[in-house]
């Protein structure tokens, strides 16, 4: 009988500390809020960087593809840069081919492809995949998100857009269709954006 009620209680003092345990784990991964800044992208020259170098700048990724029927957006791309650049905001490309293989080529067919018709100068990164099990950690992590105005899911073609405050936070995700340029994005970047960029030095 006592043997009984020992057996009892341990099994209830095993129990207690799993559900603390999983308590505590389960707060853990609710303080451990991520960022982008916690990820890690190659450049399209090799390079292995922290996106924490683009912490202060208002960011517009965009996943891009060099023979989509949007691929005209690079020039909307290049020309919202251009012209916000100075206050704190940069364009991300980051190249797929998982969309009717419409990246085929190496990066540096990409890189010259761009620059050449469409004088691309933000920052641009290796070809990746962005949905399904071999997609890089970091679409992982955005297309997990519930944003607006569209919401959580799978990265569905080129030239989708997530646009990033200056503290990391995904300000919202749009469709391929929605221009860099156009009065959708020129509204949300100048209430972001500050009206004048940092002074260096």
């Amino acid at each position: 009988m006592k043997l009984g009620v020992l057996t009892l209680v341990a099994l209830l003092l095993s129990g207690m500390v799993s559900m603390a345990g999983s308590f505590c784990s389960a707060q853990d991964e609710a303080s451990e809020e991520k960022s982008i800044y916690d990820f890690k992208v190659k450049t399209i020259t090799g390079e292995e960087v922290s996106l924490e170098q683009y912490k202060g700048k208002t960011i517009l990724l965009v996943n891009v593809a060099s023979k989509c029927g949007y691929t005209r957006q690079y020039a909307e791309m290049q020309a919202a840069f251009e012209k916000y650049k100075d206050r704190d905001f940069v364009v991300l490309g980051f190249p797929c081919n998982q969309f009717g293989g419409q990246e085929p080529g190496s990066e540096e067919e990409i890189i010259k492809f761009c620059t050449d018709n469409y004088g691309v100068s933000f920052p641009m990164f290796a070809k990746l995949d962005v949905k399904g099990e071999g997609a890089d950690p970091l679409f992982k992590y955005l297309s997990g998100l519930e944003t607006a105005p569209k919401g959580a899911g799978d990265i569905s073609w080129n030239f989708e857009k997530f646009l990033i405050s200056a503290d990391g936070k995904v300000l919202g995700r749009y469709k391929s269709a929605v221009s860099p340029t156009g009065k959708e994005m020129e509204e949300l970047l100048e209430k972001q954006l500050p009206k004048t960029g940092k002074k260096v030095g």
